[in-house]
């Protein structure tokens, strides 16, 4: 008689019927592709989806060939959104029909929570970010961002420009509401209110602040290379430059905003230079950061400042009321 032939599981499963150990190997050359295409050190995140998953707690889905696990996407849900937080596809099976079978499962289990009504993905190593189709086209929006880095080993021709009455200072986590109310007031109206809804207001502002002190995601907070300008005689806050380590040797600007009141006085200027210089110190040879493409004063300032693109990419945006 005939063997049986093996049984395999359908291609798209659950991720919470995966084990930790078996999508180990994704992980792996994950965290090997941020390294090699944007030195970033992706282990803390992985490490974190691996724990997870290994507790059955992570909302997402796997892709499967075979026995293999080919790639898997993780989302969570929150304040009324949703934020697509990984699609990973192994280079072997690394397709634009794979990624959006793993893209749409998500999409349909996020809108399937009650109260939701956007959903946010931010930055996806996937395969031409910038000319893809997707699912749910009709609700979804793309942003081209860039992600860009600078040497810091010439930082001696960065001279500084004080700013006139602004004292500048460590920033300190006893500033997050003042933080959160010049976030909103900074980007009202901005293009990256769009990509990014917790820009909208002082509340939304104070949840981002939390999630890049508390959480691995944009790299570990690191407070010496993070500043604050203030007006010297009010301490009204009117800027920030934050940042993080995302390697060893490799600092990231997570957020750098200056008041309306300051813009094209060089006062972003001169807290990005404070960061750059205490990252230098730190030992830190390069730095990154995202931008929007279509925010060309920012872009100006960062390339004078030595910043190259080393990767395009696009923040993804659906919501119900693109219909």
């Amino acid at each position: 008689m005939a063997a049986a032939p093996d049984r395999y599981d359908p291609p798209l499963v659950d991720l919470r019927s995966v084990s930790a150990e078996n999508l180990g190997p994704v992980l792996d050359e994950e965290i090997a592709a941020w390294r090699t295409e944007l030195d970033w050190d992706l282990r803390a995140s992985a490490e974190l989806v691996r724990r997870f998953v290994h507790m059955q707690a992570l909302n997402g889905f796997a892709l499967r060939r075979g026995r293999e696990i080919a790639g898997y996407s993780y989302h969570v849900c929150e304040d009324g959104k949703g934020l697509l937080g990984d699609v990973y596809m192994k280079r072997e099976y690394c397709t634009e029909e794979n990624e959006n079978a793993l893209i749409g499962a998500s999409l349909d289990a996020i809108w399937r929570t009650p109260g939701i009504r956007r959903i946010e993905a931010q930055l996806m190593m996937i395969s031409s970010p910038l000319r893809r189709s997707v699912p749910q086209q009709s609700l979804f929006r793309s942003y081209p961002r860039c992600f860009m880095d600078a040497p810091l080993s010439n930082l001696a021709r960065l001279p500084a420009r004080p700013a006139a009455g602004i004292a500048i200072e460590r920033w300190q986590e006893s500033r997050q509401d003042d933080t959160a109310r010049l976030i909103a007031a900074a980007y009202r109206g901005h293009v990256d209110s769009l990509i990014n809804d917790q820009y909208r207001s002082p509340g939304g502002a104070r949840r981002f602040l939390t999630n890049i002190v508390q959480y691995p995601g944009c790299g570990t907070f690191f407070a010496p290379a993070s500043y604050a300008a203030a007006d010297a005689a009010s301490g009204e806050l009117r800027g920030i430059s934050l940042s993080s380590l995302v390697s060893f040797d490799v600092g990231h600007i997570t957020q750098i905003c200056v008041a309306n009141s300051e813009r094209g006085k060089g006062l972003g200027y001169e807290l990005m230079r404070h960061s750059m210089l205490a990252l230098a110190a730190h030992g830190c040879r390069k730095v990154s950061l995202t931008v929007t493409v279509s925010n060309e004063s920012a872009i100006r300032l960062y390339r004078q400042m030595g910043f190259t693109t080393l990767r395009d990419f696009a923040a993804y945006v659906w919501d119900l009321g693109n219909r």
